[in-house]
């Protein structure tokens, strides 16, 4: 990009809420005045970009925040729902910086659910009782075709915690590992993770746990969907917030900031798959994932062993596990200096606005470290989006690009019809809060080849324990196995082994 300007990050910011009725605009404000401390900027800031913001619903929160800074961007942007939208807001107010649009540029985010929540179980309005924004106010409405295709709501296929134990089904089976190996595996990433979350200052779960820990199921740590249990989920129930500050290398310099507070935004890539997850080929990788990853180490002319830190989106394990696949990370490699979404925390949307400050944080401290790829994910890994961040400059100038590559689906599934003999693709059963199986959820072939998805009913605990790996007995594998399926009045099916 002859004559583009280098675009750099110069500043961070993080807080870490209380969980006792913080407004989420609060928090962001402070985080930002953090990234934006010692910065003397005659001009103001030319852009804000926000993520979304899951656990309030504010009007046009970038221009609020922008009005509590006392600045007047040209540029505000509030991105929709999704984990990715860090990585690639931070490309895209990068690529303005770098074609000279702007000169600074705040990216940041927030989420206040740990004080909804409590707001919600003590029965606390927080417009007149803590002074929360009332423009509109309240937890944001979804609407049900943001959760899913029509296809995927008739399967139950609805939920984050009920689609990535497919996935980790399916990628189980591909790699030839037992439920115990696999599990085992998670275990012993999780428990690295929380030793990560341990050293960061605003994680929300700063305490280490060991990988027996993290297996066993207890009371406090109760199987959600087979095979996570509560301590392999994301935590979203947490106030925390984060900003970023970018400019140019000119900017920077002329604004003294020194040399150790600049780490260079080389930029990267996206991909979006089908957001209809019954139409993909498969549920043992991603190609969205792939697809970004490839593509931004070839923007950037680097491969993995090149990488000096790498820090993964990590909602749940199978997302690091196929990052670590695709990448061929050594065994016990541990893709994160955040702390993971489990100890750390799982700000929704914002999550990878704080890896983006941790991998800042890694670089400008003078270490070895030089070279950085942060991965962001959003939906069922439907949308990823991939930066590289280094202290010196990228020898291709910057290569980012905020326009995802676009895959489309090519799978159509049917129905399930009564009495059909199917073949497992990936299943997983849900528990109820007393540690009973209480649901399965089910994707399978015919004997012709088409998909099929279902959920059973609600209670029936016998069709859940024909699909779960856990019960009876020792674990065991289900993906592959032959099933015989009964379609009830309700559109659910009962499931028997064959």
């Amino acid at each position: 990009m002859s004559g583009a300007k280098v675009p750099v990050l110069i500043g961070v910011g993080e807080v870490r809420g209380s969980g006792t009725g913080t407004e989420p605009r609060s928090l962001v404000v402070e985080a930002a005045r953090r990234a934006l401390k010692g910065l003397d900027l005659p001009d103001g800031v030319d852009g804000i970009s926000m993520t979304n913001t899951a656990s309030w619903r504010h009007d046009d929160l970038a221009s609020l925040l922008a009005q509590d800074l006392g600045v007047r961007p040209r540029h505000v942007f509030n991105a929709p729902v999704g984990g990715h939208w860090p990585t690639r807001l931070l490309d895209a107010a990068a690529q303005r910086i770098a074609t000279g649009q702007s000169t600074v540029e705040v990216v940041a985010g927030c989420e206040a659910q740990a004080s909804t929540t409590r707001a919600m179980k003590s029965g606390v309005d927080p417009v007149p009782d803590w002074g929360w924004s009332a423009a509109p106010g309240g937890p944001p409405a979804f609407d049900p075709d943001q959760l899913g295709s029509p296809a995927m709501q008739a399967a139950g296929l609805i939920a984050p915690s009920r689609v990535y134990p497919l996935y980790e089904a399916g990628l189980r089976n591909r790699r030839g590992l037992t439920v115990e190996q696999a599990d085992r595996e998670s275990a012993a990433l999780y428990s690295a993770l929380s030793t990560v979350a341990a050293t960061n200052p605003v994680a929300w779960l700063p305490n280490p746990i060991d990988p027996a820990t993290v297996l066993t199921v207890t009371d406090g740590n109760r199987m959600v969907c087979e095979p996570y249990r509560l301590s392999m989920n994301a935590m979203p129930f947490v106030d925390q917030a984060a900003a970023l500050v970018l400019t140019d290398l000119d900017t920077a310099r002329s604004l003294g900031v020194h040399d150790d507070r600049i780490v260079h935004i080389w930029g990267g890539a996206g991909a979006e798959d089908d957001p209809d997850v019954l139409t993909r080929p498969g549920f043992d990788r991603s190609r969205a994932l792939a697809a970004a990853l490839d593509a931004t180490l070839a923007a950037s002319g680097i491969t993995t062993a090149d990488l000096d830190v790498i820090d993964v989106y990590s909602c749940f394990p199978v997302v690091p596990k196929l990052v670590a696949e695709h990448l061929a990370l050594p065994e016990g490699a541990v893709p994160s200096v955040t702390g993971g979404h489990s100890s750390f925390g799982g700000p929704l949307n914002s999550y990878s606005v704080h890896s983006l400050a941790a991998v800042y944080r890694r670089l400008s401290t003078g270490g070895t470290d030089d070279l950085a790829l942060v991965h962001a994910n959003g939906g069922y890994l439907t949308y990823q989006h991939c930066t590289v961040l280094s202290r010196n400059p990228g020898p291709r100038g910057f290569v980012g690009d905020p326009e995802p590559l676009r895959i489309a689906g090519t799978e159509t599934p049917v129905a399930p019809m009564a009495g059909t003999t199917l073949t497992v693709e990936a299943a997983t059963v849900e528990y109820g809060r007393s540690g009973a199986p209480q649901q399965a959820f089910l994707v399978a072939r015919t004997e012709s080849g088409a998909r099929v998805a279902a959920q059973t009913e609600h209670g029936d605990a016998e069709s859940a324990v024909a699909l779960s790996v856990y019960s009876p007995g020792a674990p065991r594998e289900v993906v592959g196995r032959r099933v015989r399926v009964d379609v009830r009045g309700s559109g659910a099916v009962a499931v028997a082994e064959l």
